[in-house]
This record gives C-alpha cells, structure tokens and sequence, in this order.
C-alpha cells in the first residue's frame, strides 16, 4: 500500500503547529463568542463553585438583581447571608449533594442593597444544573433565571381584580336571579299577593314591587317599611307616599328604568328620608337595584326594587377617608418641618465650618501680632523720649489693638475664645454699663432699659457680654444714623421642646433673654439670612468689618445660649440672646483696682516654638528685670527643669509640636517644683486647656497678643499669690 503524497521538502510535521495554532485560535475564538452570549443573555446566569457555592462566574442581569454587590470569589452565604431564612442555600446543598437538578417557578426572592437598607421583593424562574468534572463528580452549579416579577406581580393583581368582579357578578347574579325566580314562579303557579309577601318578607334586604308608569305600590317587606319609617305604601304612588324624595333623583330613575327597559344599579346614593313632619329628616346610604318587570308583550309594566342599607359602611369608608387626608397633610406638615431642620442644620454645619477656618487664621494672626507689639513696646523704651517717634509707635500700637480687637471677633465666632463665666444677674450687669452705652451711642440716642422682678441668674463671661451688648447697641446706632431709640430689656423665657424642634444646637428649659431693640432701617430678607456671617456688611468700605452680629453669635453659642434676629424693612430690629439659667448665687465683683506696672527678679521659663515671638516675650521679659530661661518645646521645658535649676514661673505657649503636650508639661513641672507658677499662652487654645468654652479650673491664660503692662501685671500677680 502506497503513502499519500505531500510536497517536496516537508516532513509529516511541519504543518503540526500552524494546525494546533489554528485549533487554539478557533478555540479561543468559540470562547469569547460564548462568553459574550453568557455576558448578553436576558435572563441572570451565574456559576458557583464546590461545596461552599463561591462566584465564580456571573453576569449583568445578574449583577443588577443582585443590587450590584461585590460578590466575586464570594461564597453566597458570604455575599448573600438576607437569603438564610429564604431556603436557597438548602436548594443549592441538595443539588450539590443529590447531583439532581432543581427547577424552580415564581420564587420569592429578597436582597438587601445594603445591610442598612430594607430588602425589595422580587419573584425568580430559574434553574440550578449540577456540574461534572470528568471523573463524574459534581463540582459546581450553573444557575440560570429571569426576574418575573412584573409578570407575578400583574399575575396578582388580575386574580384579584378578577375574583372581586366575580364576586361582585355572584352578588347581582343572586340577587336578581331571587328575584327572577320569584317573579317567573308568581307568574307560572299564579300565585296571590300574600304568597308572593312571604317570599319577599324573607330577603334579607328591602324589597318592593311597583306597577304602571306612575310607580304605584304593589308590595313591599317589612325591610322595605322600617327603611322608609313604617308609612303607608300599598296603593299609593311613590311620589305620594315618599314626597320628601322630590329632586333628589330618584323618580326620574324609575321613569327612566320603566321607559327604557333598562336595569339601574345604584352604589352608595344619598337618600333623606323624613317619616313624618314631627321628626327629623335622616340621610342613609342605599345600595339597589331597579329591575323592569316585563309583561307578556316584552313592555315594562312595572318595577321591582331590591336593595340594602349601607349607611355604617359608608360612614366608615368617608372616615376611613378623612384620615387619610389628615395622615397626609400631616405628612406635609412634617416634611415642611423636616426640610426647615435640614435647612437649620445645614446653616449651622456652614457657619461651623467658617467657624475653624476663622479660628485657625486668629492663631498665625495672633502670633504675628505678638511679635509686632512686643517690638514696638522695646522699641518704644529706646526712643529717648523723641516725640515724633514715639508719636508713630503708639499709632502702631493702636492699629496691634484694633488687630487684635479683629482677632477676638473672629475666635468668638468660631467659638474658639477661652471664656471665663462667672454667676451674675444679666439685669444689674446692663445698669451697670447704662453710662457706658449713654456716651458711646450720644444724645440724640433715646436708650430705655426695662427689667422685671425676679429676673434669673446666669452663668456667662461678663466682660465678653458687655462686648457683645456695646456691640450690638452700636449697631442700632448705625442702622437709626445716629438718632432713635434703643431698647434694652431683661426677661425670664422658656424654650419647650416645640420651640428647638429646627434648632439643632440647643436645649429645651429655663433661660435668661436679652432683647436689644432698635427704631432702624431693618434688614430685607436676604440680608438677614447673611447677618452673622463674619465679614458681612451693608456698611460702606472702611465703616465696619462685618464682624460685630458674628462675634456676638459665636460667643452666645459658645455660651449654651440661642441667637435670633427678628427684623423688617423700615420697622427696625430686634436682637434676642438667650442664655441658660443659673440656679446658683450670684458670684461677687471681681476687684477692679489697677495693679502698677512692675517687674522683679525671678526665674521665669519661656516655652515657645515660633522664634520670633520667643525672641520678643523674652526681650520684654528681661526688660522687666526677670531672669529668662527658654526653650523651643515642651521636652526641651522638662529637660531645663529636671536639671535642678530653679524657676519660679513656667510661661508657655498652650499649642506646640511634639509628644508631650503643654498641660501634661505643666502637671510634671508642679511635681518637680510644687511652688511654680504656670501661666498659658496662646492665639488660639483649641481643647488643650478649654473645655467646653470654658478655661479648666485653676488655669491662667494670656491671650495673644497682649501689650507689655498686660504681661507685667499678669506675671507679677501669680508670683505673689
């Protein structure tokens, strides 16, 4: 037998690997055509693999009816625990186990989107095919489906509908097949009227025969009596025996019913009955029918009347109604109050934020403040009494003071200032300023200030409360040009839970108002939504910075009190700072007396990381008399102290970098040397020393930036306490 032929200079395999490659490739291409068909298929498919059911394998109308969960090399009890009570992971085990197949129709099926979020329903055809590897084991489920929920759903809905109407067909059919039948047997046994009465007295609901076009009575059950009152029917026409039914349509139904031929169905129609004129009229609810009874030519020769009172039903479906509607304007009514506490609490989330940035630009500002006071207070020292020079360094000076003026403003905004409260009665700290205000605001100012007995303490810093009401009467001055009236009154209030339902920052009780009234030009509506903004101002340029209501409402907040502003355009405005009430004693008056500008001889220990105010406190200082030790951080501080040297006053900076904090420096320096003296500084406290608004007990803080009598006065009275 010869061998097939092939080319010169071939072998049997040379063309071996083109033909695998083109195998490979015809392969890879078949995948790709598969994988697209799974990827696109309409209904879900997916593959899990072993025991524990993991994805290995899913697609996009899966993904979607899996709420787009990260599911992938997930076990389905991993990326679906909802479905545990559902029965899926026990159908999934059996098929696996059993190696059978399992084909299910209209499963419910209930996947969280998120474990916060409620589960949809939803209805499933699928099918769970085992897997086989080539030694005939299972080794995975192919699963394949489609969402019916639309169809089960429409399924529902039309059995439903359908078993009303059938039901709703089974009433009528009844009803008029009873009377039918009755009419067809009086008909065919011709039976007399008294048999015909028994038959009818034993329906359940009223019923009545009426002959000729002119409605005549011919019989009716005692139902049919005690509907209308218990009159006189037989004999009589409708229109004689129920005058009081005049235009309310119903003898033009019964015309309408005898001359066409025509059934009338009535659900629910209005009747008012009145029995006789000794008694009120009653409306009731009717459900009935008008039924012709034909004679033997096919005509009408009268009507017979089937119907039930369902006046209780219907009252309970109007009441039923009515609270719906109640439900939802209450809905309303609380989704307006919903959005005016997102809007509140958006405002408050706003002014929080401009709050830290503010508080944050205080902090560099204050440093940089320090520096240039510090400086031109030496400088000062050294003019040699020069009259021009020392002219130009107070000018410099007063522009440090308004800058740190400006400063305050913005700490107290951003709730950042370290307060100092104190008891008082809000009533005697206002008289007390009444000169104060008379001459800031002048003559042509009418100022009124009215307090009632038994006016509630207080617990608020008072010297930032009395900037806060110069302020604001300044304001009022402003917005009158200098000429009007302001009014100052003290009041008791309390704030109910009714009350703070949109307030997101503040507490229902006892509170302390002041209200600072003025006869001004008053804000517009969008002004006013911007009032407390720091920076904003109607003022022209240079007459204001915009941060007078900020700076009061800051303070007021940092103070657990509540801030509003009521104003209209041409009335005026009128300011309310309420502030909570204090069950404790009033706390005495601090003693104002000055204390002289005098230095000393002690060892005083400066702790402070920016060089150049370090440098400056430390000229001051020296200046003063003292001797000065520094030191750029805190561990640098405790490494000074724990070398035995004395020191008599630990002056350092609240904010620093580094591990070891200011207050825990300050605890380990009273260990070491129980008799120093510790005294804080900084532009900018944060919650190192302040809490809630407040200095900690025993604290003693310097502001930044402080003038050089400030510092002397502050350091001599620690050393000699």
């Amino acid at each position: 037998m010869s061998t097939p032929s092939r080319p010169a200079g071939t072998s049997p395999s040379d063309h071996a690997p083109s033909t695998a490659q083109g195998a490979l490739a015809t392969r890879a291409n078949r995948y790709e055509e598969l994988l697209q068909l799974f990827v696109q298929a309409p209904g879900f498919v997916c593959f899990f693999r072993g025991p524990e059911h993991v994805y290995e394998l899913a697609n996009e109308a899966h993904a979607q009816l899996a709420q787009h969960k990260d599911i992938m090399g997930k076990s389905v009890r991993e990326a679906f625990p909802e479905l545990a009570e559902q029965g899926y992971f026990k159908i999934l085990d059996d098929v696996y186990n059993s190696g059978q197949a399992f084909v299910g129709h209209a499963l419910p099926l209930a996947i969280k989107p998120a474990p916060d979020i409620p589960a949809e329903q939803r209805f499933i055809d699928l099918v769970y095919q085992p897997i086989y590897s080539q030694d005939g084991e299972v080794i995975g489920i192919f699963s394949q489906g489609h969402d019916v929920t639309d169809r089960v759903l429409a399924e529902t809905a039309l059995k439903e509908r359908q078993a009303e109407l059938e039901r709703l067909i089974e009433e009528r059919t009844n009803a008029l097949g009873a009377a039918n039948a009755a009419l067809e047997l009086a008909r065919k046994l011709q039976i007399d009227k008294m048999h015909l009465l028994q038959l009818f007295e034993q329906a359940p609901g009223f019923t009545a025969v009426i002959l000729g076009a002119d409605h005549r009575f011919e019989i009716a059950n005692q139902a049919y009596y005690r509907l209308v009152g218990g009159r006189n029917l037989i004999g009589r026409t409708v229109r004689e025996a129920l005058p009081e039914l005049i235009d309310q349509g119903f003898f033009e139904l019964l015309d309408q019913v005898y001359v066409t031929g025509e059934p009338y169905i009535g659900r629910s129609i209005a009747a008012t009955l009145q029995a006789n004129p000794d008694v009120p009229s009653v409306t009731l609810y009717l459900d009935f029918i008008y039924q012709p009874i034909l004679g033997a030519d096919g005509k009408p020769i009268g009507i017979f009347v089937q119907g039930n009172d369902v006046t209780s039903q219907k009252n309970a479906q109007d009441e039923v109604r009515r609270y719906q509607n109640d439900l939802e304007k209450m809905i309303a009514e609380r989704t307006v109050a919903l959005d005016e506490t997102r809007a509140a609490l958006a405002h408050a989330q706003k002014l929080e934020s401009v709050g830290k940035l503010t508080g944050g630009v205080a902090h560099d500002f204050n440093n940089i403040l320090q520096v240039i006071g510090g400086n031109l207070h030496l400088l000062r020292a050294m003019t040699d009494n020069n009259p021009a020079t020392t002219k130009r360094l107070e000018i410099a000076l007063r522009a440090v003071d308004r800058g740190a003026k400006l400063s305050g403003q913005l700490l107290a905004f951003a709730r950042r200032q370290p307060l100092q409260p104190a008891v008082i009665n809000l009533a005697r700290t206002v008289r007390n300023m009444d000169d104060m205000l008379r001459r800031a605001l002048g003559e042509a100012i009418d100022i009124e200030i009215i307090g009632g007995g038994g006016l509630w303490n207080t617990q608020v810093d008072p010297g930032q409360l009395e900037n806060v009401l110069l302020n604001l009467a300044l304001n009022s001055r402003d917005a009158m040009n200098g000429c009007g009236k302001l009014t100052i009154e003290i009041a008791n209030a309390m704030l109910d839970d009714e009350y703070i339902a949109s307030i997101p920052d503040i507490k229902p009780g006892q509170y302390v108002v002041l209200s600072v009234s003025d006869t001004g030009a008053g804000m517009t509506p969008d002004v006013l939504e911007q009032a407390i903004e720091p920076f904003f101002t109607t003022k022209p340029p240079g007459d204001g910075t915009g941060l007078g209501l900020s700076m009061a409402y800051g303070f007021v907040k940092q103070s657990g009190g509540h801030f509003k502003i009521y104003s209209e355009p041409g009335v005026g405005t009128t300011v309310r700072i309420y502030l909570p009430r204090s069950l404790e004693r009033e706390d005495a008056t601090p003693d104002d007396m000055e204390r002289a500008v005098v230095g000393g001889s002690e060892t005083i220990l400066v702790v402070e990381d920016d060089k150049d105010v370090q440098l400056t406190v430390v000229s001051l200082l020296q200046e003063l008399g003292y001797q000065v030790l520094k030191a750029d951080d805190a561990e640098s501080a405790l490494s000074i102290l724990k070398s035995g040297v004395h020191v008599d006053l630990l002056f350092s900076d609240v904010v620093m970098p580094g591990n070891l904090r200011s207050p825990e420096l300050a605890r380990q320096a009273k260990l070491l040397l129980p008799n120093i003296a510790v005294l804080f500084t900084s532009g900018y406290t944060q919650n190192a020393i302040v809490h809630g608004g407040r200095l900690d007990p025993g604290v003693h803080l310097l502001s930044k930036p402080y003038r050089r009598e400030q510092l002397a006065k502050k350091v001599r009275s620690l050393l000699e306490d």
